[in-house]
């Protein structure tokens, strides 16, 4: 009896101490806030309930709560938590030919990886292919710190395609050969209607938000030229199929306009990089309200590849045509999203995420690029409809009823847009989910007077 009056006592502490956790109110006074959507900005106040953003307004927010921890913003600007649209976070920090390195290794770096996504202002990431399931669900449960996670699952590739990571030797393959990153759900090889079908239903079963399927040749990989197609208008209507069953849609790599052209036939919403787009494609692109998920690769940037190699030769002819393809993208009024990409031997503690944004203004204004990584990122992501595990509150934009998604930032990235390239000393204070994880801006305290 004695046991179990403890059992009690411990179920009721735990509920109120759980209860008060979960509605924790925080407000944060005199800010300049963008919103994520509209050019102007208003100075005003945020007042947070939980997970969700309940008020913004530029007079004093009242509220009936005994317990408010307030910030004082200082005048600071605020937006919204960074969202990066094509990240491969299994394989940030760990050298090229990740997908056969021991996986319980990449696990380990991962998490680190995320947290340090975080720590630069990225609050969710649309991870575009390798096995990040696991630890989106861990990040959700709160088991790690990192940014929410949109995952593919396994990228999806035929034989020798993109996502072929096998050794030259594993031919002829059969169906008990499974290659070591098949094995781990890193990719997931599939040749003909049946098999891509197959395929595309796993990665949904085990969680995957979207689906990515290698429609051309890419860079690191080793048995595709740029130039080749991979898949045939069936495959891709298989992969589509299933999607659409699911209530969500199919994203694929690819360059060239003809790998592009085909996938888009089969219904595909999204394009995955697309540096070699023409024009033609463009506008079919635009005409079908097809998305670019592109990355701003700069010639000039750190080079992981051997001169003379394959894939140095790929990399520099894509990198080559970034320019062009933006011009056209916005020419055509194609629907653009941003990603970083990042994969290979990128340490963890280098920014390259944040100079591929900041790379953005050669052809955006800071208004531009700010609304194209908060909520133009988001609208895309809104296309798992019911597969979106984020469907309570809206990301990448801070209104009321909004997610509690945000970075206080020393200084104005509309005015100074190249200061979001030290996250250290310019990040103030990160936001995710209503909790803070960095606060260099004061000491928080709590008050009862608004």
């Amino acid at each position: 009896m004695k046991n179990n009056l403890y059992f009690i006592f411990f179920l009721i502490t735990f509920s109120v101490i759980t209860q008060k956790k979960d509605s924790q109110i925080i407000l944060i006074k005199n800010v300049e806030i963008f919103d994520g959507i509209n050019q102007q900005t208003i100075i005003g106040n945020i007042l947070i309930e939980g997970n969700k953003i309940s008020k913004i307004s530029k007079s004093n927010i009242s509220s009936t709560s005994k317990d408010v921890l307030v910030i004082d913003g200082e005048g600071k600007f605020v937006m919204p938590g960074m969202i990066d649209a094509h990240t491969h976070i299994g394989m940030e920090g760990i050298p090229m030919g990740s997908a056969t390195v021991d996986w319980g290794t990449a696990n380990i770096i991962s998490t680190q990886a995320a947290k340090h996504r975080l720590l630069h202002g990225f609050t969710t990431l649309r991870n575009m292919g390798g096995n990040a399931i696991p630890l989106a669900k861990q990040i959700d449960k709160g088991t790690v710190p990192g940014p929410r996670i949109y995952p593919s699952g396994a990228f999806i590739s035929q034989s020798g395609g993109h996502g072929d990571f096998d050794n030259i030797t594993a031919v002829p393959r059969t169906s008990d050969n499974l290659s070591y990153s098949e094995r781990q759900g890193i990719a997931a090889i599939a040749d003909g209607t049946d098999q891509v079908l197959k395929r595309t239903r796993e990665q949904l079963r085990q969680g995957a938000t979207q689906i990515k399927l290698m429609a051309g040749g890419g860079i690191g990989s080793s048995y595709d030229p740029i130039d080749v197609t991979q898949y045939s208008l069936e495959e891709f209507k298989a992969a589509v199929l299933a999607t659409d069953n699911f209530g969500t849609y199919v994203a694929v790599h690819a360059y060239t306009p003809r790998a592009i052209q085909i996938a888009i036939e089969a219904g595909v919403k999204t394009i995955e990089h697309g540096h070699l787009m023409d024009e033609e494609t463009a506008k079919i692109m635009a005409e079908k309200g097809v998305w670019l998920s592109i990355q701003p690769f700069m010639i000039e940037e750190q080079n992981d590849y051997l001169i003379g190699s394959p894939s140095r030769e790929k990399r520099d002819y894509v990198y080559g045509h970034t320019d062009e393809v933006y011009k056209i993208a916005k020419t055509y009024k194609v629907k653009t999203a941003w990603g970083t990409d990042l994969t290979g031997k990128q340490k963890i503690d280098r920014r390259n995420d944040l100079s591929r944004l900041i790379g953005l203004k050669k052809w955006f204004s800071p208004y531009e690029a700010l609304k194209m990584v908060t909520s133009t990122n988001a609208e895309m992501l809104r296309l798992s409809g019911p597969r979106n595990p984020y469907q309570e509150g809206n990301l990448g934009e801070l209104t009321e009823g909004s997610y509690a998604d945000l970075i206080i930032i020393n200084g104005n990235p509309m005015k100074e847009f190249d200061l979001l390239n030290n996250p250290e000393e310019n990040f103030l204070l990160i936001m995710k989910d209503g909790k803070v994880y960095k606060n260099s801006l004061n000491d928080m305290k709590f008050d009862t007077t608004l």
